[in-house]
């Protein structure tokens, strides 16, 4: 009998499948027996999180660099889409709460991407947030991707973050 946590193994997958998808989730390091959990609110993968570190926090400015591993990359060992797109939300978030009081609630509403070039396998990258717009209802982010060895620029984001009013009860 299968439990409610365990994953289903479908009939016509061989155990060499499923050793191989095993150690390849070993290997990017995205395989965790925790997995359960992490079921908090707001939590966020290691896989993404482990990436980023700050360097500079600021009213309206958040500054992070990130080493591009293998649990990030794409076939061509180019850095993925959509870890693109995870680091840039958490960027924004991270950035829109610099502006934003704890008492408001916010949430992503829109986020837009341009892949302009592709950060390689153990490039550097600085990631640079900075607000373009906070108000009573929105905050506007802007993200741009660099290589910090030669300053080129990978990636660029804008992000709208929505802010609920505070309850008034």
């Amino acid at each position: 009998m299968v439990s409610k946590n365990s994953p289903f193994i479908g009939k016509d997958v061989t155990p060499d499948h499923v050793a191989a998808l095993v150690g390849f989730l070993d290997t990017v390091g995205a395989a965790d027996p925790d997995i359960h959990n992490y079921s908090s609110k707001d939590f966020y993968s290691h896989i993404i999180s482990g990436h980023l570190k700050a360097d500079l926090v600021q009213r309206g400015r958040v500054v992070c660099t990130c080493t591009i591993s293998p649990a990030v990359t794409n076939y061509f060992n180019g850095l993925h889409g959509g870890a693109v797109a995870a680091f840039a939300e958490r960027v924004a978030i991270a950035c829109a709460r610099t502006a934003v009081g704890e008492e408001k609630e916010i949430f992503l509403g829109e986020l837009a991407m341009s892949y302009l070039s592709a950060a390689q396998l153990n490039d550097e990258m600085v990631i640079d947030g900075s607000v373009v717009r906070s108000g009573r209802n929105l905050t506007v982010i802007a993200i741009e991707f660099k290589i910090k060895k030669t300053g080129k620029l990978v990636y660029t984001s804008r992000a709208t973050i929505y802010n609920m009013p505070s309850s008034k009860l």
